[in-house]
């Protein structure tokens, strides 16, 4: 594979240099990196707050990296991207995860995010119900089971 630049960060117009090999400049990576985990950790905070920094906490004892790779490449490269808002992102990780159908701890955590940004319980339901089609029933019904008792615990706290 020839070395090469691609571009990784259109709003931004930053490059990240590809197959160069060890005598590659580092310092543009350095930076690019700590912009990552700037613009990563500054949509983390509008998506998940508090409840997604628990999770991390949760975690650093056994991978100290964890917060790292859990900023900079989801929100750092791919939330922070233009074409869709963080509503439609946050439904769209609903769909994901209702399809994959063994991760109900971050469907937990993605449907209070979209609900958090805007999103309606209406529009939850629809996107969990959509997936009948493509990941059969049982996954969605569980999915919705899950939302039902997010929806009853968001009444009990006054939260729409």
């Amino acid at each position: 594979m020839k070395p090469g630049v691609i571009e990784l960060f259109p709003a931004t117009g930053k490059k990240r240099r590809w197959g160069s090999g060890p005598d590659s400049e580092r310092g543009d990576e350095k930076e690019m990196e700590n912009d990552r985990y700037k613009r990563g950790r500054e949509f983390f905070r509008r998506v998940d707050g508090k409840g997604g920094q628990r999770a991390i906490d949760d975690l650093k004892e056994i991978v100290p990296e964890i917060e790292r790779y859990l900023i900079e490449f989801p929100f750092g490269d791919i939330y922070s991207r233009p074409g869709l808002d963080l509503k439609v992102r946050e439904l769209a990780a609903i769909a994901a995860l209702t399809a994959m159908g063994n991760a109900e701890p971050q469907l937990r955590v993605h449907i209070h995010a979209a609900l958090n940004l805007g999103a309606t319980r209406l529009e939850v339901v629809e996107v969990i119900l959509q997936m009948t089609v493509y990941a059969g029933f049982p996954l969605a019904l569980n999915a919705l089971y899950t939302a039902r008792e997010i929806f009853s615990n968001r009444d009990a706290k006054g939260k729409p």
